[in-house]
């Protein structure tokens, strides 16, 4: 039932993917793309489990003695951005250039770990294969990954199909959102009535873009923190009763997301600090790991990303790797080229045959 060439998963993963990207699927909003994907499973023989807008197959020849490797990837993108030049739903190709919305970040990735799945289901292994493709990645949403999680069974290792120029992402930053609030009494600004809210909030505002975190990651540098959003008044002659501000903060793998809150918090003058989540943690794998010294054997290089993905909500090892390139992702014009589908599914099979657990 399977195919025999490269050259036809390769033009399987790209028909797939100018589907994906015709059919919309901002994140909370993929059913369409997950039907799309799911008629594709049927197609070509793959026993399919779903729910929500998650799927997953795992290999017939399933040994529950034996370790497991995932494959993962997500199905969701960003809204477009304005100053796209084309459609971002019309799937165009220039030469050996897909463009789309979703084309790099990350239907590249998704394609390519099917096929690989695909490939390997005709190889010897000396181990299971599960191949998942999640939802709301994009948003961290809890009927992404975090609602089929539970339904699968236990994973040794995990690849997870980021756009990364295929090298291994080894660790990548956690991220914590933060709301902080600073109270004022309102007043008239020509009186000098009231408490200013935002004069209140001053002084803690300096604290966090002065601050800097003591330990730094070989692999992602420091924690970081930025202050990127602030609101505050109503019209010019009021003085402000509240202010509203939001902190970004990527950790590294030296600090937990409970434990920066709590240092904030200590520090915090004036304002009160609310975080939304503390879930989405740094992660990393040991370079001594099987997985990642079949990719140094392979002659890839790992490094530390900066950007969150599905394996902050993974608790067992992953690294990233896959087609593209990160800096393409949620841009205007986002595009992923045929080659890179083709070396990614390449790549992939070459890992996974000679992978030992």
């Amino acid at each position: 039932m399977y195919l025999c060439t490269m050259e036809q998963y390769v033009n399987d993963a790209v028909q797939l993917l100018t589907q994906l990207i015709a059919t919309p699927s901002v994140s909370r909003d993929e059913a369409a793309a997950a039907d799309v994907m799911a008629r594709h499973l049927q197609a070509w023989g793959l026993g399919y489990g779903r729910e929500g807008n998650n799927l997953w197959v795992g290999c017939p020849d399933w040994d529950a003695s034996r370790p497991t490797v995932m494959l993962n990837a997500h199905i969701d993108t960003v809204k477009p951005v304005a100053t796209w030049t084309r459609n971002p739903f019309t799937p165009t190709i220039e030469g050996d250039t897909l463009y789309g919305l979703g084309a790099n970040d990350c239907g590249g990735g998704l394609v390519a770990t099917l096929q690989a799945y695909r490939i390997m289901l005709d190889r010897p292994r000396g181990y299971n294969l599960l191949w998942v493709c999640s939802a709301e990645e994009e948003v961290s949403g809890r009927d992404g990954f975090s609602r089929v999680l539970p339904l699968l069974p236990p994973v040794s290792v995990a690849i997870v199909g980021e756009p990364t120029g295929l090298q291994p992402a080894t660790a990548e930053k956690g991220l914590m959102v933060i709301d902080g609030y600073a109270q004022g009494v309102s007043g008239h600004a020509a009186l000098g009535e009231g408490v200013n809210a935002i004069y209140e909030a001053l002084d803690d505002l300096v604290w966090l873009r002065d601050y800097r975190f003591l330990k730094e990651s070989a692999l992602l540098g420091p924690t970081k923190m930025t202050v990127t959003v602030v609101e505050s008044g109503t019209q010019h002659n009021v003085v402000p009763d509240r202010l509203h501000f939001v902190i970004d903060v990527r950790t590294n793998e030296h600090y937990q997301n409970e434990a920066v809150f709590s240092f904030l918090q200590e520090h915090m003058r004036k304002c009160r600090l609310e975080a939304r989540s503390f879930r989405l943690h740094s992660s990393a794998i040991a370079h001594d790991h099987p997985l990642v010294r079949r990719c140094m054997e392979l002659g890839m290089t790992p490094f530390g990303s900066p950007t969150l993905s599905d394996q902050a909500l993974m608790p067992f090892p992953s690294l990233k790797l896959g087609p593209g390139q990160s800096s393409r992702s949620h841009s205007a014009d986002e595009f992923i080229r045929i080659t890179e589908i083709r070396q990614a599914v390449s790549t992939y099979v070459t890992l996974l045959t000679g992978l030992q657990l």
